[in-house]
């Protein structure tokens, strides 16, 4: 026999909180008059002087951070050319320096006695101290050249500079 289910019927749950249900009034958006004034003529006066002004002083800015640009620019070249002129002495007074030593090393290993290597090593070291110290001089003289040239430019852009703003 089917089993017949004898149990009360529930009733359906309503839920305890419902959401109210809501619909946007459509709104339209006001139209405003707006007064026409006339603004005053030295109002206006006043705002184109000002504006006048700004483009003034934004062409002297941006002329003057041209001129900088330019300045930097050709400083870094000078200086970077002074640079390698400079290195390049430095690797010739090593390239001569390092040709005299094995020039006096040659000369040690066909030396006859100590009394030749010691006249040797002598000239060698008298011979040295002259060459390296108007090597010296010379590399002196070089950065003193490339330090003025460097610095010239800024020299010249300083005192132009102060003599615009005078």
């Amino acid at each position: 026999m089917p089993e017949v289910n004898t149990a009360p019927k529930a009733k359906p749950v309503k839920p305890a909180l419902e959401a109210p249900k809501f619909e946007m009034p459509k709104f339209e958006i006001p139209k405003f008059d707006i007064p026409t004034m006339e603004v005053p003529a030295a109002f206006r006066e006043f705002a184109e002087k000002g504006i006048s002004q700004a483009k003034e002083g934004y062409e002297k800015i941006k002329s003057a951070t041209e001129e900088a640009t330019d300045l930097m620019e050709e400083t870094y070249a000078t200086a970077s050319k002074g640079a390698s002129d400079y290195g390049s002495k430095v690797i010739e007074n090593a390239r001569a320096n390092t040709n005299a030593a094995f020039d006096l090393y040659g000369q040690l290993l066909t030396a006859k006695s100590y009394a030749e290597v010691v006249e040797l090593s002598t000239g060698y070291l008298r011979s040295q101290f002259e060459t390296v110290t108007a090597q010296a001089k010379d590399l002196a003289a070089l950065s003193q050249k490339v330090a003025t040239e460097t610095a010239e430019p800024i020299k010249e852009s300083f005192t132009s500079a102060i003599k615009k703003a005078a």
